[in-house]
């Protein structure tokens, strides 16, 4: 997971030039989505980066990670914790006898 040491590193960031006033937890899901199409967009014509550029793919990607780490403070979460309380529920949806090399989608019946 993310190191205690990053997530001190973006929070310090942030904290040093008072942005915390503008990243509410509804500014910051917003700005995860948008990060997230310009990681994307790295790959709108192709399955490899846009131009070979590997480095915009990794800076598009440390924008996401950045803006997660930001809205777990916001809302006091332990991403640790959150991952792997969601890895439980999603491995009982998703049991390996029925799920192994398949992407079909779980749905419950109704």
């Amino acid at each position: 997971m993310i190191s205690k040491e990053t997530e001190t590193a973006v929070m310090d960031f942030v904290h040093e030039r008072d942005w915390d006033q503008f990243h509410t937890p509804a500014n910051l899901a917003k700005s995860i989505c948008i990060e997230a199409a310009e990681l994307l967009e790295c790959y709108q014509w192709g399955d490899d980066p846009r131009d070979g550029d590997e480095g915009h793919v990794t800076d598009e990607l440390a924008d996401v990670l950045t803006y997660c780490i930001q809205l777990a403070d916001r809302l006091d979460l332990d991403m640790d914790r959150i991952i792997m309380d969601k890895l439980q529920r999603t491995a009982e949806r998703y049991p390996v006898a029925t799920s192994r090399g398949s992407s079909r989608k779980y749905r419950p019946l109704q």
